[in-house]
């Protein structure tokens, strides 16, 4: 039993994304520029939208976007608990139910984020990650939460750092082909790499993901729909979200195998057991990372590899497009195509198997979307050809 695949398919993607603090617009109209954008690539009426689905708390209310779209009725909005990018595959399930339940036919996904209007994401994202008990003990940025998990799957379960390494070469190289990436054009420098500034050990500068001004937006309607639209559909063939008994980076659970974990492994779980998949039949994966680490933990979490495989795993070659075991983060991540909060992903995700990728994969069927990893809740979606339906 399949329970969501065939229900709905993406129909078109949109983004505008710009350097930090140098946005022309202000976010809502960025936000309404990249929706006009995913309905243009569907020949979609945006007028027609009835639905909207967000994460990570944007600012920006569904009812508030109406007039410049020319809505004539919103039907659904709903937006995924948490400050943090975990919730971008739920708010693609959002639209799904929404769908799959008849509450609303077209649905957009969307994140925006621009730095005159919202601030900085790393402010906002506090509020979550962190609290008091934190804070005294001098904790007062999610990069040194995040540092504290990776030193730990270094130092107690043996993950070499040359896994973690190879992930963000491979993000680079992907980054440095993709024309809409801020790493267009640059060879990645691994001695710049090795002796870039300490953030929070063991992260230094090219381990993290730095904000982007932008917005991305995904339209979504039934499969049956998009089927009759401009572009290939793109299939969502399962989506899973929530967190394991005791987790949560609040609490900082002291079980020895999840504190180092990315948070996904009960989601994992679920989202195997739904589509009847497994992590041989992946072909392309789009992996959040807001830190390396945690990208290179996901996949742990994803079961492509374990504690002790992963070293062999997470070689550069394996993931690299076009030939790699598993090419991950094809457009460049959160790394090296640019933040808006991840919203890239799932859209590289729909480009790659449409054949649209500037890395493509060739005879693509398969994409894992993983979201923020840590978060207090995370969530993961597979996306299909018309094939796997």
């Amino acid at each position: 039993m399949k329970p969501i695949a065939g229900i709905a398919a993406v129909a078109g993607v949109g983004v505008r994304q710009h350097r930090r603090g140098a946005s022309p617009l202000p976010e809502r109209g960025v936000l309404v520029r990249a929706i006009i954008d995913a309905c243009e690539d569907a020949g979609f009426d945006p007028a027609r939208i009835d639905g909207f689905a967000s994460y990570g708390d944007d600012r920006n209310e569904p009812v508030r976007l109406m007039s410049d779209l020319g809505t004539r009725e919103l039907t659904w909005s709903s937006q995924v608990f948490g400050g943090g990018g975990g919730g971008i595959a739920g708010a693609i399930g959002q639209a799904v139910g929404a769908i799959a339940t008849g509450q609303a036919k077209a649905v957009i996904v969307f994140r925006a984020l621009v730095q005159d209007n919202s601030g900085r994401l790393s402010a906002a994202v506090m509020a979550h990650h962190l609290n008091g008990h934190m804070m005294a003990a001098g904790l007062v940025a999610p990069a040194q939460v995040c540092a504290i998990r990776a030193q730990r799957m270094f130092e107690h379960h043996g993950v070499p750092k040359s896994a973690v390494e190879a992930f963000v070469e491979a993000a680079y190289y992907h980054g440095a082909r993709n024309p809409e990436a801020v790493a267009y054009g640059k060879d990645f420098d691994v001695e710049a790499y090795r002796s870039a500034r300490w953030i929070s050990e063991p992260f230094r500068l090219l381990d993290c993901s730095r904000e982007n001004d932008g917005a991305g937006a995904l339209l979504i309607v039934s499969a049956e729909e998009a089927r009759d639209l401009r572009r290939p559909p793109v299939h969502i063939l399962g989506v899973a979200q929530g967190a394991a008994a005791g987790w949560g980076d609040l609490l900082e659970n002291d079980a020895d195998d999840q504190y180092a974990s990315a948070g996904f492994r009960s989601v994992a779980r679920q989202l195997w057991a739904q589509t009847g998949l497994t992590p041989a039949d992946i072909d392309v994966a789009q992996v959040y990372e807001n830190f390396s680490a945690q990208g290179v933990a996901s996949l742990i979490d994803h079961g492509f590899c374990d504690y002790e495989t992963v070293g062999e795993f997470c070689r550069f070659e394996n993931l690299i497009a076009p030939g790699g075991k598993l090419p991950v983060n094809t457009a460049g991540g959160n790394l090296a195509q640019g933040f808006i909060h991840g919203i890239g992903m799932p859209i590289e995700a729909v480009r790659q198997l449409r054949g649209e990728s500037a890395n493509p994969v060739p005879g693509a069927r398969t994409c894992l979307l993983a979201g923020g990893p840590g978060a207090p809740i995370v969530s993961s979606a597979i996306f299909g050809t018309a094939e796997t339906v």
